[in-house]
C-alpha cells in the first residue's frame, strides 16, 4: 500500500497542474493527457490513503487535484467536465456520464475530509447537470455528449458508448449528493438508475464472443456490483450481488489464462469483502486468497521511480501491457489493504470510501 501510495505521489503521474494523467506508457516513457475522470479517481485514492495513514502528503496531493477540477477543468458555462484536459484546447470535445459521476464522488470524498464548500458546490452542480443533460427518452442515460452543443453521440455496441448497468457506479454520486445536501431529487435519480440497472444487467455479460472484449465488459460489470452498495439492504440488490459475484468469478477464471486485468481482480475482491461486511454473502476465502495473490502480482518493483509501486493494467497473451494505471493502482491498493484488514479481523468497509 505504501509503495502504491508513493507512486501516486512521486512518479509524476500527477502533473504540476494537479491533474492526473490517464496512464503512464512504460514503453514510450511518457504520460497520456490529463483525464478529469482519472483525477477524480486519484482524489478518492489519496483520501483513502490519508484515512489509513494520516500522512499529510496524501491530503495535499488530493487537494491540488481537487482545485484542478474545480478551478481549471470545470466548465461553469457548460456545466460540464470535459473528458480530457489539453492546455492547447482546454474546452475539450466530449463529456461522459460515467466520468462525471466518478469526478463527483472524488470531490465529495475531498469535501468530507476538508469541509471546503467549493468541492461540494461544484460536485452538486455537476450532479444536477448529469441528471438534466444526459437523460434519454428511454429512461437510460446517454453515455457521451458532444461539447459545446451537449448533443448525444450515436450509441455503439462498445459498452462504454452505450447505456448499461455499469453506469450505476456513476449514479452512486447522486446518492452521496443526497446524503450531503438532503436534496430528494438526487435520491430519485439514483433510484431510477438502479431500476434500469437491475432490469438490464442480466444481458450485459458476456456481450461478445471475443474473450478480450468480455474481459473488458467484466470490468464494467464490476461497476454495476459496486453501484449496488447504497441499497444492499434491499433484497433484490443483495440477490443481484450474490449472483454477480459468482458470475464475475466464473468469467474471470475462464478468460484469465489469455487475458487478465488487475482492476477486475481488485473489483471482485473488494466486493467479496463488502458483501460479507453487509451480511449479504460470506467471503469465499480460498477464491479471495487466490485473487489477492494474482492482484499483488501486478504491482511493479522497479528502480525506475516512474514505475515503482504502480500497478500494471493487464497481462495479455503472455506479456505485460505497458500501461501503468492510476485506477488499477488505486483499486489494487484498496483491495489488498482491505484483504489485510479482513485477515486481521479489522475490516473497514465504508461505502463512501470505495475508490
Amino acid at each position: 500500500m505504501n509503495r502504491a501510495g508513493r507512486w501516486l505521489l512521486q512518479s509524476g503521474i500527477q502533473e504540476p497542474s494537479g491533474g492526473v494523467a490517464r496512464y503512464y506508457r512504460a514503453d514510450l516513457q511518457e504520460n497520456r493527457l490529463v483525464s478529469t475522470e482519472i483525477t477524480g479517481y486519484a482524489i478518492s485514492s489519496l483520501v483513502y490513503l490519508h484515512a489509513l495513514t494520516q500522512d499529510g502528503a496524501y491530503r495535499a496531493a488530493a487537494h491540488r487535484a481537487g482545485l484542478f477540477l474545480t478551478r481549471t477543468a470545470w466548465n461553469a458555462k457548460l456545466q460540464a467536465f470535459p473528458f480530457e484536459h489539453d492546455e492547447t484546447a482546454p474546452a475539450g470535445e466530449y463529456a461522459y456520464f460515467f466520468d462525471s459521476g466518478i469526478i463527483v464522488r472524488g470531490l465529495l470524498s475531498l469535501w468530507r475530509l476538508t469541509r471546503e464548500r467549493e468541492f461540494l458546490d461544484v460536485a452538486a452542480a455537476c450532479g444536477r447537470a448529469m441528471a438534466a443533460a444526459f437523460a434519454a427518452d428511454d429512461g437510460a442515460y446517454h453515455p457521451i455528449l458532444k461539447l459545446p452543443s451537449k448533443e448525444p453521440l450515436p450509441r455503439e455496441p462498445r459498452w462504454s458508448r452505450s447505456p448499461g448497468c455499469y453506469q450505476l457506479k456513476a449514479a452512486m454520486a447522486w446518492y452521496e449528493l443526497f446524503e450531503a445536501t438532503g436534496e430528494a431529487a438526487f435520491e430519485r435519480a439514483y433510484n431510477q438508475a438502479l431500476d434500469f440497472a437491475l432490469r438490464t444487467q442480466e444481458s450485459f455479460l458476456p456481450g461478445s464472443e471475443d474473450s478480450f472484449q468480455v474481459m473488458d465488459r467484466l470490468h464494467a460489470y464490476g461497476y454495476f456490483l459496486e453501484g449496488l452498495l447504497p441499497r444492499l439492504n434491499w433484497p433484490a440488490c443483495a440477490a443481484a450481488l450474490r449472483a454477480g459475484l459468482s458470475r464475475m468469478a466464473a468469467v474471470l477464471g475462464r478468460i484469465a489464462p489469455v487475458f487478465r486485468r488487475s482492476d477486475v481482480y481488485a473489483q471482485l475482491l473488494r466486493m467479496r469483502l463488502y458483501a460479507e461486511a453487509a451480511g449479504v454473502a460470506p467471503v469465499d476465502r480460498l477464491s479471495a486468497e487466490d485473487e489477492a495473490r494474482q492482484l499483488a502480482g501486478f504491482a511493479i518493483d522497479s528502480r525506475d521511480q516512474r514505475l515503482h509501486g504502480g500497478f500494471y493494467f493487464g497481462f495479455k497473451q503472455g506479456q505485460w501491457l505497458p500501461h501503468v494505471n492510476p485506477v488499477s493502482t488505486g483499486f489494487g491498493l484498496q483491495a489488498l489493504a482491505m484483504w489485510d484488514q479482513y485477515r486481521n479481523d479489522r475490516l473497514q468497509a465504508s461505502r463512501q470510501a470505495l475508490i
